[in-house]
């Protein structure tokens, strides 16, 4: 059974990186004790954010927003892009109406959504 990580030891770790930051790099041999030391720390600091912070998935909502804003793209020109209208769009973004099959398709194709964020 695994050690349960404290805060201590987590903030411990985050100092600790700093410092080999600075002398630990791609060409540090792994056999070397800082090297070593490095992963050491990473794993410590990885295990303690997967349990006190965890990254979900993105809702569909914020993914259209997303990618609209990279798109530079207005409500008008997403319902134009996934051939609806843009109120329809609105109910979509505001949660009011499930999205279809069709649109579905259309958001993964069109913006590459992941089929994961569509259908959670």
């Amino acid at each position: 059974m695994e050690k349960t990580i404290t805060h201590e030891e987590y903030v411990k770790a985050n100092l600790r990186l700093e410092e080999l930051i600075d002398v630990v790099n791609d060409n540090t041999p792994t056999e070397d004790p800082l090297a070593q030391e490095f992963i050491k720390i990473s794993d410590i600091i990885e295990k303690y954010e997967e349990i006190h912070f965890p990254i979900g998935l993105p809702t569909l909502q914020e993914m259209i927003e997303l990618r609209m804003f990279e798109m530079g793209l207005k409500r008008k020109d997403l319902a134009a892009l996934l051939n609806t209208s843009a109120s329809r769009i609105s109910d979509y973004l505001n949660g009011k109406r499930e999205i279809t099959l069709n649109v579905a398709k259309a958001l993964h194709q069109k913006l590459n959504i992941d089929s994961d964020i569509i259908l959670q």
